[in-house]
């Protein structure tokens, strides 16, 4: 493990961010402004770039250690999310203001389900 990887990041929606970011979650690199979070907008955000913020926050950048998706927001690119297998990030799906959570679509107990033999 990595002595960098020292940062939550959000890929969610406004409210949840916004409770994230008033917890401390918040960062703000000061050399490049990179973002450890980015803001879904429904009807606004596309799918490239919520794969692009996948994509940077698990491959590109090095001190994120979990990365926090809204659990509909995952599902815009599932195929993203379950192909991902490195150990760090750590991917956690979680819920937002207006759609519940759903075990049955939660990759990573998925996951635990087959290691088990369910």
């Amino acid at each position: 493990m990595s002595d960098k990887r020292t940062l939550i990041a959000a890929i969610a929606d406004e409210d949840t961010t916004t409770g994230l970011l008033l917890a401390g979650v918040g960062q703000i690199t000061p050399e490049t402004q990179d973002k450890n979070f980015y803001v879904y907008h429904e009807g606004k955000s596309t799918r490239e770039q919520i794969t692009e913020a996948f994509d940077n926050f698990t491959s590109k950048r090095d001190d994120i250690a979990i990365l926090l998706i809204n659990q509909h927001i995952a599902e815009l690119i599932r195929s993203h999310v379950d192909n991902f297998t490195d150990a760090f990030p750590a991917i956690l799906e979680i819920p937002s203001k207006d759609h519940p959570y759903d075990p049955e679509k939660d990759s990573v107990l998925k996951r635990v389900r087959r290691l088990f033999g369910e």
